[in-house]
This record gives structure tokens, sequence and C-alpha cells, in this order.
């Protein structure tokens, strides 16, 4: 892959944080030098959005390919880990459950497990579900050990990580600038564009300066700067079937359980996300201004902290939704320029790195080609449609009382998400479409955990007979919290492995 006359394609990011470091560190480990030149431009002037501060198990994959050493990028990010999500209050108040990273256990004579818990809780009183998953049983104890310390069905589940979203674009500005990455401060003040092809030519700097390329990746935030402010890609709104347009975040003096999940609590206009860092605890209340004011949400967050606030609460605007397209002539956005999802599934950096890989896979020369752009925005819109849906799952069933709940309780539900829930209602099942980034056991963790349980089951789970399943079932849950009462609590874990060596 070369430029005009054979000269290394000159790739320019616009924008750093974690989309601009994660494209540079990928294209600088993916691309030799000869083939590709990357330079990314950002200024200082303007902060980093921390509210993705929490991730999904895929980042494991890019911290493998970017030969990142685990233990060495924990404590460089004041990290900790993550085995799930703890759900607090949606369904109705009271309401409790863990979306964990793993599964319910093996198939029985071809079904999900899931689906003879099921069954067998028509028949008796169950514990929940939840029970039945391994990351459940380390996190409900405050224990963590990675997945290669156990064995056989106590080892089928992953691992994420929170961590502290400056530090972590700062470790990744590292690795990617040792690898040929050029940094250049500056704010961007306008975008140079081809008379002929309107393809963007140039970066014009606030000091006169221009950094030219051949293909660009807009990873300027919300404010899109490439893709919607100089190309004009519009806006696809959300926002009737994901209410909830504001955040406000403040960080808070650790205190209370080192938990190694991230914990989202339902409020009366909105949800409280709670993320353990080694040093403090990120906190921020994502809800829905039409039914709560700035200052009322605000008072809702600091009343409740565990700890001291650290800061000022900071206020966050967005627009749930996605561009009509995210590759336009030789422009790519990534991250908050190409969409934004409320951080309910911590997606955010999900959806940075699967967009570099689309990128890799489709890579474009210096004359990007449209047929290329149509694959890639075809698989990205699909992406971010089906995290939408499950995001919209997580909503639509709720029996709260109060406005927001009921409004979207009563909404029409976009067609992909209707179908899935009325195969769940008629068979226990959740049918996955192409690009799922939730597979069946995370809608069922949802689902079963706010009360929705199907109609009916597979009929082949009539078979074995009650006792002889519930023994079955009721020695995999024995062993699995037998299993996670051997692993090390969480922070002893970190105190031994990988702790940061000064506090952030």
């Amino acid at each position: 892959m070369t430029g005009p006359e054979g000269t290394p394609t000159r790739f320019v990011i616009a924008g750093g944080g974690s989309a601009g470091w994660i494209a540079a560190a990928v294209l600088a480990r993916a691309l030799p030098p000869f083939a590709a030149e990357i330079t990314l431009v950002e200024s200082e002037e303007i902060g980093i959005i921390g509210v993705g501060e929490a991730t999904v198990p895929l980042i494991g994959e890019l911290n493998r390919f970017l030969g990142i050493h685990e233990p060495e990028f924990v404590a460089a990010t004041n990290g900790t880990f993550k085995l799930g999500i703890e759900f607090v209050d949606w369904a109705e108040v009271g309401n409790r459950h863990f979306h964990g990273f793993g599964d319910f256990g093996a198939d029985i004579a071809g079904l999900p497990a899931h689906q003879y818990w099921l069954r067998l809780n028509r028949e008796q009183a169950l514990p929940p579900l939840d029970e039945w998953s391994m990351p459940h049983a380390l996190a409900s104890r405050d224990r963590f050990a990675p997945h290669e310390a156990l064995s056989g069905e106590a080892a089928q589940f992953r691992h994420a990580f929170h961590f502290d979203a400056a530090l972590y674009a700062a470790y990744l500005r590292r690795l990617a600038e040792g690898q040929g990455v050029t940094r250049i401060e500056g704010r961007i003040e306008g975008v140079e564009r081809d008379g002929a092809s309107g393809h963007v030519t140039a970066l014009a700097l606030a000091d006169g300066r221009r950094v030219a390329g051949d293909v660009f990746l807009d990873c300027t935030g919300f404010a899109s700067r490439l893709l919607s402010g100089s190309l004009g890609v519009p806006f696809e709104d959300w926002s009737h079937w994901l209410p909830c347009d504001r955040a406000a975040a403040v960080p808070s003096a650790r205190a209370g359980r080192f938990t190694p999940f991230t914990r989202s609590t339902a409020k009366a206009a909105g949800w409280q996300w709670r993320i353990p860092l080694q040093s403090r605890t990120g906190n921020g209340h994502v809800y829905a201004s039409r039914f709560l004011s700035d200052d009322e949400a605000v008072a809702q967050l600091l009343a409740g902290l565990d700890g001291e606030p650290l800061a000022e609460p900071r206020l966050l605007r967005f627009t749930p939704g996605r561009r009509a397209r995210f590759w336009e002539g030789n422009v790519i956005a990534i991250g908050l320029a190409a969409g934004f999802l409320e951080p309910l599934e911590s997606t955010a950096i999900q959806l940075i790195q699967t967009g570099v890989n689309r990128l890799l896979d489709l890579l474009p020369t210096a004359r990007p080609d449209p047929a290329l752009a149509a694959e890639y925005n075809r698989q990205t819109a699909l992406e971010y449609e089906r995290i939408r849906d499950f995001i919209i799952a997580h909503y639509c069933r709720t029996r709260r009382p109060e406005p927001l709940w009921r409004q979207v309780a009563a909404m029409e539900l976009p067609e992909t998400l209707a179908a899935k829930l009325g195969t769940w209602d008629a068979s226990g099942r959740v049918p996955l479409y192409d690009l799922e980034s939730h597979q069946e056991p995370s809608w069922v963790s949802v689902l079963v955990g706010q009360g929705v349980l199907p109609r009916a089951v597979h009929p082949r789970a009539s078979h074995p007979p009650a006792d002889q399943l519930g023994a079955l079932m009721e020695q995999r849950r024995a062993f699995l919290a037998q299993a996670a009462q051997r692993m090390p609590d969480h922070a002893r874990f970190i105190a031994r492995t990988c702790a940061s060596p000064v506090p952030a």
C-alpha cells in the first residue's frame, strides 16, 4: 500500500484521546514504515471526555495485538479488573442482577443451560440464574483471578478493565510514538479540500501550519470536525428510543467495597454508574433532561457517592445516534465523531477498536475506493444498531412508575429488537444477527435478570427428570462457588500483581 509514485500513504489522525491513540497505535503496529506515515494532531487545550473508563473483554485482543503486558498496563492506568456489570433497581426498585462476561454452563443435550433453569424455575423456586455464572460467583465475593488460573467450567469467562481515560491515552501515546507515530501539538482551525474530488487534503492549524495527508481519521469527538463539519455527513438521531441526553460526572474518594465490576443503578430519570479505580472511584449520572434538571441530576449524583467528591461535577450534553456514513471520501470517523451510545454497556472503546480493525480489513490506499467505503459503512451501521437494540432492551421492559420509565416501556421498538423479544417470549431463545456484539448469554442475563421470562421453553428441556436435572445444576452452582472462594480478593490481587506506582 503506497501513495502517489510509490511513496508511503500519509495517514493523518485528527484528535487524540482514546480514539486517536488507539488508531495510531494499531496502524503503527500493523503497517510497515515504508507503507505508511502516521501523524496525529491534537491540542492540549482540548480535554478528554472520560466517561469511557469501563471496557468489555474485546480489549484483551487489542492489548495482545499491541504487545501490551497486562500488569504493566493496569498499573500505568490506575486500573482495576471488570467481570461484568451489576444492575440495581432497573426492572423495579429492589431488583438486582448481574451481566457477567461468561455463560451459564455447558449445553445440556444440545440446549443452552439457561433453558433448563427456566424449566425448573417454573416447577420450584430456584436461586437467581446469576449463581450459575462464574463471573458472578467471583464478583459477588469481590474476588478476582484471570480465567487462566482456573480450570474446567470455572474457566469459561473473560475479563475487562476499568481505567483512567487520560492515563490510558498517555500510555497509548508512548506506545505509538515508540512505533514511529509523529505527534503534532496544535489546534485545528480549518480543513482544506480538493476542488475536484472534494477529498480532504490538509488540516490547517491555528498557528498557520498545514498537515497534509492522503487518508484522514476524524477522532475529534462530538464535534466531528472533518466528517460532519467539513464534509457535511448528517447525524441519525436515536433519542426517540434512548431519551437520556445528558450526563454529570465526578470522581470520588475510594470507599466501600473494592468491586471487580461496574455498577449501574437506575434512578427516577436515568441511571448512575460506579467505576472503581485503584486510587479513586469514577461516578456519573446519565439522565433525560426532559424529566430532570441539571441541578437535580448533580444533587442525586452527589448523594449517591460512596466517598467524598474529589472535584466539581462536570456536565456533558449528547445526542444518542450515529452518522449516516462513517467513511466519506478519504475521511473515516472513529469514536465519538462516528456516533454516541450511552455508556450503559461500556461499548465506547469497543466501537473505536472495531472501527480501526475494520479499517485495516478494508485498508484504503492513497485513493480510497467507494466500494470499500460502502462496505465499511454497512458493517459499522449494523454494529451500532445491534448495540443500540441491546441498550434499549434494558429499558423497554421496565415496571418502574416514573415518567421516563413509562415512556420507554410504551415506545415502539426497532423491528430488529421487537423480533428478538418476540422470539424470546415464544421460546426462551434469542436469535443473533450479523455483527452482534452481545451473544445469547448477555441477552439472557438482562432479560431474566429483569424478570422478563418467556412463555415457553424448548420441548427438549422437559428431559431429564426434574430431580436428576436439579442435582446436576446444583452440582455446578456449588462447584463455581467453591472455585470462586479459593481465588484472591480483588484488592489483594492488584496489590500483588499490578499496583499503580503513583496514585492518580
